[in-house]
């Protein structure tokens, strides 16, 4: 069963690149952080107005398993599912290059709400 229920194409850009002509790992959470603001966007809500009515979405945890690197110019998809625990938003994306399928990268990330200072348990999406 295909649980995901956003997906996001982009493409490698040269400066994401290192020495060794891959995408530098940080650049991935460039990604999944993109994606999952485009996935709040599709559900109509904008992170930085969430922001502004005081609710912080922060990253709390981060696992990820690099599969398949990405090279400048290769477009891929980034698929996204989340679940919501008590006070955890966990977001599941992987990355799969376009022109193949293949899997890149497997991310879990665990998001917290901060409302007004205060971790709270906020059910925003």
């Amino acid at each position: 069963m295909d649980k995901y229920t956003h997906t996001l194409s982009m493409k490698v850009r040269d400066y994401e690149c290192d020495l060794q002509g891959i995408v530098n790992n940080a650049n991935y959470m460039h990604y999944l952080e993109h994606a999952r603001h485009e996935l709040l966007l599709a559900r109509g809500l904008s992170f930085a107005q969430l922001h502004r009515d005081g609710i912080d979405a922060v990253v709390a945890a981060v696992a990820m398993r690099f599969k398949c690197p990405l090279k400048s110019g290769d477009e891929f998809m980034v698929k996204s599912w989340f679940e919501h625990q008590g006070v955890k938003y966990i977001f599941h994306q992987d990355i799969f290059r376009a022109s193949d399928g293949r899997l890149s990268i497997r991310a879990v990330i665990d998001v917290v709400c901060v409302v007004n200072g205060q971790l709270s348990e906020v059910d925003i999406l």
